[in-house]
């Protein structure tokens, strides 16, 4: 019992995105210094559906699953084969491999639970799973809690140029050692690179050589920035190498509250998937499932209107902390998501998360949840109130100077 509470000690939730809010802080816990700025709070732990609405139509979808009652509530475990074949024919054109919507994909509770299912799919005690540092926050706790051995791989965002700069060296090492899965998000949460054509197609090429199944997070690979390009691992030549791919309609559509996702590639592996599913939440919710039905099917100009006003709050967030002396940051390419190295600080990186929530009435997630060496990093998810959300990286700023060693 012991072992299994300490499995459970190390997810950790009280930092993860969302849950910060539940943290009781005492002004007694921390050298505090002056007084705490005014302005409208703002949650960067997750982006505001209310800022940026659902795709047109969601809801009335939504309701139509439900007046078809039984039919659409009670679908195969998988999903329904109606909407899977629809969808197929869309990632299909979308990233240019042949999808087959009865045998290749899972409808999942949100993309978090495709990532669930494809990792205790392939993770049993013992499996050596290379992630990269940083990458998602749950990606080392499911390993961890799977009981397979974690290998980690750089990516050096700040210092690559024209690349996301994963380490490709060590990357192959890592292979050549045994490796068995590979886990990793493009667009890379948190620091919005991408990675370059070059560097998929090495991964590619490693794992077809090496015999490594991979499993690639790709929430973000529509919300793409003015000028850059996407390519698509499971289009490039893996040979025998199992693939999923995980998408979703949750973040850049916010459509985050009917908890929908997809994941797609090798069959044995959805199988597996699905199995679990059965006794993990037995479906995607089955009313919520019809919802599908706007994804990639926007009215015209939509979706480009959407990225232009995620793009010009990005530009204005960074131009407020590239005015903090010291501080380091890269340009997000794609997806919502600001990672900034801070300057040296009189505190931790975490209780300086707990002072911009006391002080600068906001919050944003610690880097540590993305990797254990990005201590002084904190990650925004810029999704939210242009006005307000510029307004409070203004103060985080200002409490940055206030708090420099």
């Amino acid at each position: 019992m012991a072992d299994l509470a300490q499995k459970f000690a190390r997810l950790g939730t009280d930092n993860a995105p969302g849950q910060e809010v539940r943290q009781r802080l005492s002004e007694a816990d921390l050298p505090l210094r002056g007084e705490a700025l005014p302005g409208t709070f703002v949650d960067f732990s997750h982006g505001d559906v209310d800022a940026f609405t659902p795709t047109p139509g969601a809801f009335e979808l939504f309701a139509e699953g439900v007046r078809r009652g039984g039919a659409q509530a009670y679908t195969e475990y998988r999903g329904s084969l109606e909407i899977r074949n629809t969808l197929a024919q869309r990632l299909a054109q979308f990233t240019g491999a042949p999808v087959a919507g009865d045998e290749d994909m899972i409808l999942t509770t949100g993309t978090q639970g495709a990532l669930f299912l494809a990792a205790a799919s392939t993770i049993a005690r013992g499996t050596r799973v290379a992630i990269v540092e940083p990458d998602y926050f749950a990606n080392r706790k499911l390993v961890e809690f799977f009981e397979g051995e974690l290998v980690p791989i750089p990516l050096d965002h700040l210092q690559a140029q024209g690349r996301a700069g994963i380490d490709l060296d060590r990357l192959e090492h890592s292979f050549s050692k045994g490796v068995d899965v590979f886990l990793f998000s493009n667009p890379n949460n948190p620091t919005g690179v991408i990675y370059s054509p070059e560097e998929i197609a090495a991964i590619a090429r490693l794992a077809a050589r090496h015999g490594v199944t991979v499993i690639v997070d790709q929430l973000y690979s529509r919300l793409l920035y003015e000028g850059e390009d996407y390519t698509h691992l499971r289009a490039q030549d893996l040979g025998d190498s199992p693939v999923i791919t995980i998408m979703g309609p949750s973040k850049t559509e916010s459509l985050s509250g009917y908890r929908l996702g997809v994941a797609f590639g090798a069959p044995a592996l959805i199988e597996r998937m699905e199995k679990l599913q059965a006794i993990v939440a037995l479906r995607a919710a089955g009313y919520n499932q019809a919802v599908f039905g706007t994804w990639f099917a926007e009215p015209e100009g939509w979706m480009a209107e959407r990225i232009r006003q995620h793009q010009a709050i990005r530009d204005a967030m960074l131009a407020a902390l590239r005015a903090v002396p010291g501080l380091q940051v890269r340009t997000p390419q794609a997806g919502s998501y600001v990672f900034p190295q801070l300057p040296p600080l009189v505190m931790s990186g975490l209780d300086f998360v707990r002072v911009l929530r006391l002080q600068g009435n906001a919050i944003v997630t610690p880097g540590t949840e993305f990797s254990p060496h990005a201590a002084s990093s904190i990650r925004f998810n810029f999704s939210q109130d242009a006005q307000a959300a510029v307004a409070a990286a203004k103060r985080i700023a200002a409490l940055i100077e206030r708090y420099r060693a």
